[in-house]
């Protein structure tokens, strides 16, 4: 079995933050979201390949390098000339060659054991299945009803969920299924592993499904990329900062080399802040500020600010600020 990490996507609906950082790449606590994934992989010991973009190749290129894994380069530089998944999972059986394959989404943070999952495998197409608890919620995703663990029915997206339980971006696909990609894409079907598991299942393949709980992220949204950071953010994380003796710091956080925390600020819970920062008479909570980031006079909720933007005398709530922006409020 080989494993492939997809990471091609351009993250649209995170623009600005991803226009020039890969989504796989963003930070979630001490770690990126990739690293959670490798970290997870590291437990199998299998031969394993991060499919990526020209456009990002060289963000991901010294993390192959670090964790000595396979880099595989579609020649894309824009959203409109990407593969697809389906289309980067057949360059990568074109390329590496027959082989069961485990499939991972680079934006996915899940509770599971990658170990515990390859165990249950049983040679037909295996899926990782998450009861999200909101019909309105399934409506996003990959909707599945199950019979003891056999899959009996999948709906991509449906406008009415047959039930909560919906298929996340982990598969075992058999080399006989990864055959049959060429068939699938000239079909004119759909580029996406939902639509693919779908077809599937309606062309009589069996399919097989690994529940588990606790928790699990697609970081398509700011939303859910903060949940996330609440989730996994256990610990502070503080480097070689300058800190203001009127100043707070309530973990977790993590705060990295060269922040300044000035004048009367408070910094937490759930907050990130990256190099180079300088936080003065701010509070900021429940967000990620990216480096060289200015902030004073101002208070951030739940809120998402790129790197060297200057943000004065504001509240924000809910927003996401991209790179270099300049915004204030009086003098």
């Amino acid at each position: 079995m080989k494993v492939l990490i997809m990471a091609g996507g351009y993250a649209t609906r995170l623009w600005p933050i991803t226009k020039d950082n890969p989504k796989a790449l963003l930070p979630v606590g001490e770690k990126t979201i990739l690293d959670y994934i490798m970290e997870k992989v590291g437990e199998l010991g299998l031969e394993t390949y991060i499919s990526t973009n020209r456009f990002f190749e060289s963000h991901f290129r010294p993390v192959a390098e670090k964790y000595g894994v396979g880099l595989i380069v579609e020649n894309t530089l824009h959203e409109e000339e990407k593969l697809g998944t389906i289309g980067a999972m057949k360059k990568a059986f074109e390329e590496l060659g027959p082989d069961d394959y485990l499939v991972i989404a680079g934006d996915n943070l899940f509770s599971f054991s990658l170990s515990d999952f390859v165990r249950t495998y049983n040679g037909r197409t295996l899926i990782a299945v998450y009861d999200i608890g909101d019909r309105e919620l399934a409506k996003r995703y990959g909707v599945v009803v199950l019979e003891g663990d056999r899959v009996i029915s999948f709906r991509e997206k449906p406008p009415e969920p047959a039930s909560t339980l919906i298929s996340t971006g982990v598969y075992v696909f058999p080399e006989r299924v990864m055959g049959l990609i060429d068939e699938y894409l000239a079909s004119g079907n759909r580029d996406s592993p939902g639509y693919f598991v779908q077809w599937l299942l309606e062309r009589g393949e069996e399919i097989t499904a690994y529940r588990f709980s606790d928790y699990w992220y697609d970081i398509g949204s700011a939303d859910s990329y903060l949940e996330a950071l609440r989730t996994l953010l256990k610990e502070s994380h503080i480097e070689e900062i300058q800190i203001s003796p009127y100043s707070k710091i309530i973990p977790p956080v993590v705060i990295k080399r060269g922040a300044r925390i000035l004048g009367r600020s408070i910094i937490g819970p759930f907050a990130y802040i990256g190099e180079n920062c300088t936080i003065e008479n701010s509070d900021v909570s429940d967000s990620i500020i990216f480096r060289d980031t200015v902030i004073k006079g101002s208070t951030i909720w739940r809120s998402i600010i790129d790197e060297k933007c200057e943000i004065r005398n504001l509240e924000l709530k809910k927003s996401l600020v991209g790179g270099h922006a300049k915004i204030q409020r009086g003098e």
